[in-house]
């Protein structure tokens, strides 16, 4: 079994941040679009995907940030 080197474990990390990113803007684009639609929704749950999208772009900025200063 080979060992990832450092820069393997970054990169893989900074990809793994990258999809929860997606995936969070993924799920809050479709509760907005569904705000539009004639179906009720909850301005909490709206405000709770809001806040893990935020926090997900900003863990990917400080990764990306940490790997630039390196």
């Amino acid at each position: 079994m080979e060992l990832m080197s450092e820069v393997e474990l970054r990169e893989e990390r900074l990809t793994d941040l990258r999809m929860q990113a997606e995936h969070a803007r993924r799920r809050l684009d479709l509760y907005r679009a569904r705000a539009y639609g004639m179906r009720p929704v909850s301005e909490s749950r709206m405000r709770e995907l809001e806040r893990a999208a935020e926090a997900a772009d900003t863990r990917l900025r400080h990764a990306r940030q940490s790997r630039s200063s390196e």
